[in-house]
This record gives C-alpha cells, structure tokens and sequence, in this order.
C-alpha cells in the first residue's frame, strides 16, 4: 500500500495474516518444471509469432526476388544467344589453309570470351540492381500490405469501440468494391444487427422478469407472516409457515441474484470517480451485525483507492467478498481481513478470511454461478453460489481483474484490482 494513513486495527504497512504464499495441491504445475523446445519446433513457431502484414510484405517480397531471378536468368542465356547471332563474319581470302584454320580458331576463341565476359558483367550488376530493388520492393509491399489490411483495421477499431448501448447504431459501413472485404464487413454489421436484437430481448427478460418473480414471492411472504401472526394458528401450521418462509426467503435471495448478475455483465450505465475506501468502509458497517451473529471477527486495514465506476456495483462488490468471508468461516472465532489501497498505481481490494482449506485446483471454479467448494449443495443455507460470479461479473464490467489463492491455514484471499482513476474500462462484446 502506498498510503500511509489508513483506518482499522492495523494500519502499520506490513502484510497482514492472510497474505501468504498459496498452497499447492497434487503435482507441481508443468510451469515448474519446463521443456526446451528444439529448433525444429523454434522454426514451427515462427509463423505463429509474425503478424500478417509482416508475413504479406514478405510474400510479396520473396515473389519479387524469384521473378527478378527468372528474369537475370532468362537474359543471361538470350545475352550469349544475341552475340552468337550478330557475331560478324570477315570475308578474308587466306593464302593457305594452316593460316584460315588458325583465324577462325582464334575467332572462336574471341566470341566465347565475349560472351562469357558480357554474362559475367550482366550477371553481378543485374544481381546489384536485383537486391536494390529488393530492398525497395520490400519497403512497398509493407505500404501495400498497410493499404490492403486498413478495411481490417477499421472492423477491429470499431469492434474495439464497441458495446452494449453502442450496438444500436454503430457499424463498419464499408465502401468500397464488392469484394471479400466489403463482404466480411457487412456480414460483420448483420452480426452486430442480430447482437443488438438478442442485447435488447435480455434487456428486456431482465426487466420483466425483475417484476413477474418478485411479485408472487412478495405475496407469499405476506400471506406466510400474516398466518403466522393469527393467533389461533396451530403449532404445526406456524413450523410448516416458517419453513416455508425460510424457503421463500431463499427464493427471493436467489431471484435477486440473478437479477443482479445480469445487470452486472452490461456495460456501465454510471461512471463516476469514486473512493474504494468509502464503498469498502460501508460494506464493513453494513455487514457487522451479521458478523457478530456468525461469531466472526472482521479486521480492516482500508487507504485511499480513488476509481471510476458505479459504485453501487463495487459496494456490492466488496459486501459480497465480506458476506463470503464471514459465511464460509469454520468454528468459533474466525477472523476476516479486508484492506484497500492503491499498488502500482491501481486501485485494490484485498478480502481474506479463516475457514476451510480450499484446494487449488478448486479456486478458478468457485467464480463460476450455482458452484460451491467441493460441489457443496446441502448446505445451501450459506447462499445460492452467486457471489463470487457476481462479483467477477461486476469487475469485468469495470475492465479490472479478481483472482484469488488459498489461504494458508484455510480460507481464501480474493484480491480485486480495478483500473486506476479516470481510466475507461475495456468494453467488448462478450468476455464470458
């Protein structure tokens, strides 16, 4: 933590309890213990580690040389042909015959130095001009491949701009010819068309259904307290309307859990500057009370974390870290820690808690909706397994990242890093 005032019972900068090295489970990873690749494989790699524009510049590159070698040898052949044709013949009249042979002998021996002569001097400057223009050929196959690869550009730079209240009227909008650019651009807008349709029938379930399953799960609860409030109601009806309402209880839970996650995987609809500190101190006040029922002990050490977000989602956020925390602790006397603060210049939330030891390869699932450790669904009193997918979903809407290791001793550090002040989280289409 960069801060040095902070609030809770320690506020010295140290690391607190829970911030130790995970536990590994089973093998150590493959990571641990690495395999050189060979260079056949180093070789197999290498396409994958070019980007296309390199690869277009030297695939047109390499087509320039091996035309340009066809050609230095097409002239090389047709040099010497064109001296042997337009070699000159000398009308001498030879006294003897020892003295013609010997002419021509010395003839012959001219025009085949002239011909290798003129293929030598072709061939080295035809090679200079040859790896000059190839330089050259090379630096106008990176611009054509630049121009031929814009249309992409464009579909990635309006992909990138992208997102869920945009969808309704951003599109590539391609000019051009009808080529196969033109028509990955516009199949790209009929996939942005149907996104939109199935963006807004979401929409439009959630709000809906935010009213069609509340209201009978409103009216049960009233009709079960109402009865449970007669005083003529026997004994059995009041134990049969408590454990009704309990389960109605946890239906609403549910509903409005799912309710919350979908309105967490949309895009922001409210971005505002706002202090970590205050939205983790609140959800500490908040959550006492049920604390203090469930015997836990909540410790915090909370700086300044200045953001950009909603940050009705980020309190409920950091409250679902801490109710997960206080909810999955074991025994008597358990203990959870939450701190905030700003490291490496991004905001961060650290909740940890005592309680049963979570496994490693367990850890990456529990953020998945409806799974609990060890596939736990008999005690479902602890909650529906919505929690941590809620708050993944709400980080991921913030373009910040959670992860989260065990602890050692039992228990889970879930830290939350979210993308310092005034930056715009990263919107794409889908990140699930």
């Amino acid at each position: 933590m960069t801060s040095t005032m902070g609030t809770g019972p320690y506020r010295a900068q140290v690391p607190p309890p829970p911030s130790g090295p995970p536990v590994w489970d089973g093998p150590p990873p493959l990571a641990a213990m690495p395999v050189e690749p060979g260079l056949l494989d180093q070789i197999r790699a290498l396409p994958g580690r070019v980007s296309i524009r390199w690869r277009l510049t030297l695939a047109y590159g390499a087509l320039f040389f091996a035309a340009g070698a066809v050609l230095i040898f097409v002239m090389y052949v047709m040099v010497g042909w064109a001296i042997q044709a337009n070699w000159p013949d000398l009308p001498v009249v030879w006294p003897t015959v020892e003295d013609r042979v010997l002419f021509e002998t010395y003839v012959q021996s001219m025009q085949v130095a002239a011909i290798e002569g003129a293929r030598r001097g072709l061939l080295i400057r035809s090679l200079l001009a040859l790896a000059g223009m190839g330089i050259i050929a090379l630096m106008l196959g990176y611009f054509v491949a630049d121009r031929a690869l814009g249309p992409v550009k464009k579909m990635t730079a309006t992909a990138r701009k992208l997102s869920g209240t945009s969808l309704a009227h951003e599109r590539i909008d391609l000019q051009g010819p009808d080529d196969e650019l033109k028509e990955l651009a516009d199949t790209f807008d009929d996939m942005l068309t149907r996104l939109n349709s199935a963006f807004d029938a979401q929409r439009r379930f959630v709000d809906n259904a935010s009213h069609e399953l509340r209201t009978p799960l409103a009216i049960n609860r009233t009709v079960l307290e109402v009865a449970l409030s007669d005083p003529h109601a026997s004994e059995d009806l009041k134990v049969l309307g408590r454990t009704l309402l309990g389960t109605n209880a946890r239906n609403e839970r549910l509903i409005e859990g799912l309710l919350l996650l979908a309105r967490s995987e949309r895009e922001l609809s409210v971005r505002k500057p706002v202090d970590v500190q205050e939205v983790a101190t609140t959800a500490v006040e908040q959550l006492a009370s049920f604390a203090a029922e469930h015997d836990v002990a909540v410790e915090h050490d909370l700086h300044p974390a200045p953001a950009t977000g909603d940050p009705v989602l980020l309190e409920r956020c950091v409250s679902n870290l801490v109710e997960n925390g206080i909810k999955h602790n074991s025994g008597t006397s358990g203990k959870v820690w939450v701190r905030t603060g700003m490291v490496d210049g991004a905001p961060v939330v650290q909740v940890a808690n005592t309680g049963q030891h979570v496994p490693a390869y367990e850890v990456d699932s529990i953020f998945e909706p409806f799974r609990r450790l060890n596939a736990d669904r008999v005690e479902s009193a602890k909650g529906a397994g919505l929690g941590l997918s809620i708050v993944r979903a709400i980080v991921r809407a913030h373009g910040g990242a959670v992860t989260a290791v065990p602890r050692d001793g039992g228990g889970l550090v879930v830290t939350v890093r979210l993308p310092g002040p005034g930056a715009l989280a990263a919107t794409t289409l889908s990140a699930r």
